[in-house]
């Protein structure tokens, strides 16, 4: 039997408050790669915020990313009915509706924000998408994901060109795919376009997908309550004419905007421990320069000067 198994016997309360007391292990070890990583991403995005601040986000930033871990390891070893069961309330469901209507096909634009992987289930109920699928290190736990996945309707195609040749497919015969479009693509897959002020290497899958095929484009992201009790689904239109432009660096550009945009309402649930800045003009890797470096790349090239809305850069979330 898969060792990963166990999760399904694991209360998700109990996941819960284990995966607190690893984020409290891990925020009292400030030399680790994910809290070193998470600094210098803040740095990067949001260089005005104070000592203070940047602390308490952090914390924030470490005990979500440590909850959503072992919630989407949960969903894997659960039913996509269970999954389901933990949706509590769609925002502007509506806005998914009409997009899944469209003759066109639609794209779901699905950052690293929230639990994704327990929205997969809930999204999962209204077609066959087609979604690229990479596989994880290790065969124990790729088997694990790769079960959990081949419980959904969804149909995995490789991260390949023959793979894009079959989300291109969907689209044209009115489906729908979903993608997450902040990973780091390889230098011949993106170009290079601001995100939160910072010009980096950036994914134009997404966005020659929808100038190609005309699809309706549907944010969604998949936030867990304050109240401790479930996750909330939030749905957001992307019909800015731009998202749609030939022009890659413009609609990528355009596409990173409007990701900022649903980021930045919950800044703290995104991902900011993953190496998204690895390849940014003139500084290189900031991932692997010294703090002077970084200190004076962010004075001399920093462009965005909208701070994140999320009240967790001054209040840490109690409900963690």
């Amino acid at each position: 039997m898969n060792p990963y198994h166990v999760f399904k016997v694991v209360p998700l309360s109990v996941l819960q408050i284990m995966a607190r007391f690893v984020a409290w292990i891990i925020i009292l070890l400030p030399n680790l790669s994910i809290v070193r990583t998470i600094s210098i991403n803040l740095q990067l995005v949001a260089p005005a915020l104070t000592e203070k601040q940047k602390h308490n986000i952090t914390k924030d930033i470490v005990r979500h990313q440590c909850l959503s871990s072992v919630e989407s390891i949960k969903s894997w070893a659960m039913s996509p009915e269970w999954s389901v069961a933990q949706i509590q309330e769609v925002h502007n469901k509506e806005i998914l509706i009409e997009g899944l209507a469209s003759p066109k096909g639609m794209l779901a634009i699905v950052p690293h924000l929230g639990t994704w992987e327990m929205m997969n289930a809930w999204l999962n109920q209204f077609g066959s998408p087609t979604i690229m699928y990479k596989p994880v290190k290790g065969d124990i736990t790729n088997d694990f994901v790769l079960q959990g996945r081949a419980r959904l309707n969804a149909t995995l195609v490789p991260t390949d060109g023959s793979g894009v040749k079959a989300i291109f497919k969907t689209l044209k015969q009115g489906g729908f795919s979903i993608v997450l479009p902040d990973h780091v693509p390889e230098p011949s897959g993106g170009v290079i376009v601001p995100f939160f002020g910072v010009e980096t290497l950036t994914s134009t899958l997404a966005s020659k997908l929808a100038s190609k095929t005309k699809c309706a484009l549907v944010g969604l992201s998949c936030i867990r309550r304050t109240d401790g009790h479930g996750f909330d689904i939030y749905c957001y239109k992307l019909d800015d004419p731009a998202l749609y432009d030939r022009d890659a660096s413009i609609s990528t550009h355009a596409l990173n905007q409007a990701m900022e945009r649903m980021i930045k309402e919950y800044f703290s649930h995104y991902m900011w421990g993953y190496r998204r800045f690895k390849h940014i003009p003139i500084l290189k890797n900031p991932y692997q320069a010294d703090e002077s470096t970084i200190a004076e790349y962010v004075r001399t090239n920093h462009s965005s000067d909208v701070p994140p809305t999320d009240n967790s850069i001054d209040n840490n979330d109690a409900s963690l």
